[in-house]
């Protein structure tokens, strides 16, 4: 009987020490699926990143470097060669039409202009020898004409003093056009003894001088440049360098702006005057010139100045506008990258989500214009404060505690 009871009591021991095991075994797995509950909650929460959908302008605009130039410089050159014995104007002189700005040594050119005016006196002189010769051969043969007319000289004779009489006409003819010949080349040495004086031929201001006094001027293969001369330096323009894919789109009289480096919090603007029409090809980058014309009054702008342009293509203004990530945002979309719906050409069907009462609904939209921040809203069923997602973040909720734990 006191086995029986032993065994009894063993087998119930048994029985309850199973039972806590599967209680504490239940209580582990509870907590485990708990906190994989609230895990898989803390993964899935989203932020959504939003924009107020507003009216606003639309600014399409081409991006190019150029370089700042007067509107118009002049070359002054040499046309002669000889050593330089003065200069008269440097850096920044203002000069007039006419003024000379450095003078060639001149005696040698003045020495050729003495021998070509004595050349032409000996010939006008030559001339009223030979006047005077003419008028003794008329006289000789007209009394040898009278007396071979009444016998009293032969035939011959008055043929001799013919022939005689129409050389010294035919001489006439030949010291006129000697004198003709002489005076033209007193003219070229006249005027090569002008260009002994460097003049401006504009009023303006120098803006480079690259002689120096003594310097020799060589002016035998091309013309050597002396002197830059800007005639207005209130009127400025800048060479813009415009990529080909972009050319097609500038157009005369848009507006530009740019900046310079000199004056880095300073905005200035101006109007594309021209567009050339000749490219320029530099390592197989094809560019061609648009020209800004920008006022300068307060001379602040310099020659030389490299100038950060932004030329206006196209505008609107008060046009309800969109962020541009709103058109790349796809829910779930690792890193939002753009997708089918991201901008494109104008008048493009696209798709944007907007939050509404805290969840993401899919909007079809017509674009317009679009810029570097903002597209334009044609049509679709946005209105003015909606709030357009442009991005998503994973929230975390706070740790929660189970059971003590």
């Amino acid at each position: 009987m006191g086995d029986a009871t032993i065994s009894n009591r063993k087998t119930t021991s048994r029985r309850s020490g199973w039972r806590r095991y599967l209680a504490l075994l239940l209580v582990i797995l509870t907590v485990a699926a708990g906190l994989g509950w609230f895990s898989l909650q803390r993964r899935t929460a989203v932020r959504y990143e939003t924009s107020v959908v507003a009216r606003g302008d639309v600014i399409r605009a081409v991006a190019a470097t150029g370089t700042i130039n007067p509107e118009l410089t002049i070359v002054v050159g040499s046309y002669v060669s000889g050593v330089i014995q003065q200069v008269f104007c440097d850096y920044n002189t203002q000069v007039k039409a006419r003024q000379v700005c450095a003078k060639i040594d001149s005696r040698p050119y003045q020495m050729v202009v003495n021998q070509d005016t004595a050349s032409l006196a000996v010939a006008r002189a030559q001339l009223e020898k030979d006047k005077a010769n003419l008028e003794y051969t008329r006289l000789s043969y007209e009394r040898s004409s009278s007396l071979a007319k009444r016998n009293y000289a032969t035939q011959d004779t008055a043929d001799a003093a013919k022939s005689v009489f129409d050389q010294a006409q035919a001489q006439i003819g030949l010291d006129e056009a000697t004198i003709e010949q002489r005076q033209a080349e007193l003219d070229a040495a006249e005027v090569s003894l002008g260009y002994t004086d460097i003049v401006s031929p504009v009023d303006g201001v120098v803006v480079s001088r690259n002689i120096t006094q003594g310097q020799t001027v060589a002016a035998s293969f091309q013309t050597p440049t002396l002197f830059l001369i800007a005639t207005d330096l209130t009127k400025m323009q800048v060479d813009t360098n415009v990529s080909e894919s972009d050319i097609g789109g500038i157009k005369t009289g848009d507006r530009a702006t740019f900046g310079v480096d000199a004056f880095p919090g300073r905005v200035f603007s101006g109007i594309v005057s021209q567009v050339r029409q000749s490219p320029q090809t530099v390592q197989n980058v094809v560019t061609f010139d648009a020209v800004v014309s920008v006022s300068n009054a307060d001379l602040a702008l310099k020659p030389g100045m490299t100038a950060a342009t932004r030329i206006v293509v196209d505008q609107k203004s008060e046009v309800l506008r969109i962020p541009n990530q709103a058109l790349r945002y796809l829910p779930g979309a690792a890193g939002n990258e753009a997708g089918p719906e991201a901008e494109g050409a104008k008048g493009a069907e696209a798709r944007v989500w907007v939050l509404r009462n805290g969840q993401p609904v899919a909007v079809a939209i017509e674009t317009g214009l679009f810029d570097d921040a903002f597209t334009e809203v044609i049509h679709g069923d946005l209105k003015p404060g909606d709030l357009v997602i442009t991005g998503e973040q994973s929230t975390s909720k706070p740790a929660v505690t189970l059971l003590g734990l």
